[in-house]
């Protein structure tokens, strides 16, 4: 799996980042949104110059002009309810793509820190041959992106997978690399060290579902 840990150099990107992650700004639910849904335009931007391009001649008012265009069937692939804002900036610049849904969730059966991913929906169109974007802003364990793909799996087979995250742990990122295919890409803004016992980021910020739509049962 190649990593690409696009916070390492030092951009805008950063701004957007330390906002999520502030406790002041991140009440303000509306900003978080939008702050994450920069950040998928951001990383969807670095992430299209590893797709497969065409070249095509333009027809402009006073003449022709060739140019190179994405030639890939993508398919976005948010993980609910947390992956949507990050998948609304994905689209923003992939917006000719297909989309797809799927629901992944900590179940805790004794509660307590223990918990199994429950995966109960998914919507998408044929992922065969296509190029599939997984979405999830926050990568913990990997456990929840495992799952999904193991899900998703039993409906085809797309010819390249790339995920999409905002904040992912470096267990996390370990275990994915273990279970996903040598050719998956995983574009990320930010890799902290550390886990807690309940398996959440460090320092992290929070629970992205409830800062972008508010606490669930």
């Amino acid at each position: 799996m190649k990593i690409n840990h696009i916070g390492k150099e030092n951009s805008v990107l950063n701004k957007f980042i330390s906002e999520l992650r502030d406790v002041a700004i991140q009440k303000d639910s509306m900003r978080f949104r939008r702050n994450i849904e920069r950040i998928g335009e951001i990383l969807g931007y670095e992430l299209s110059k590893q797709l497969s391009f065409y070249s095509k001649e333009i027809t402009t008012p006073l003449g022709i002009k060739k140019t190179n265009l994405p030639s890939e069937d993508l398919i976005l692939c948010s993980i609910l309810r947390a992956g949507l804002p990050l998948h609304n900036g994905l689209l923003n610049y992939f917006d000719d793509a297909e989309n797809a849904f799927i629901s992944a969730y900590r179940h805790h059966p004794n509660n307590d820190e223990h918990f199994e991913i429950v995966v109960e929906y998914f919507a998408s169109p044929s992922i065969n041959d296509k190029t599939l974007l997984l979405i999830d802003p926050m990568l913990a364990t990997g456990r929840s992106l495992v799952a999904v793909h193991e899900a998703i799996k039993k409906y085809g087979s797309p010819k390249k997978i790339h995920i999409v995250s905002v904040i992912g742990s470096e267990d996390g990122v370990d275990y994915i690399k273990k279970h996903f295919p040598e050719n998956t890409s995983l574009w990320i803004a930010d890799i902290d060290e550390n886990l807690n016992d309940s398996g959440y980021i460090i320092p992290g910020l929070g629970d992205a579902g409830d800062l972008a739509f508010g606490e669930k049962m």
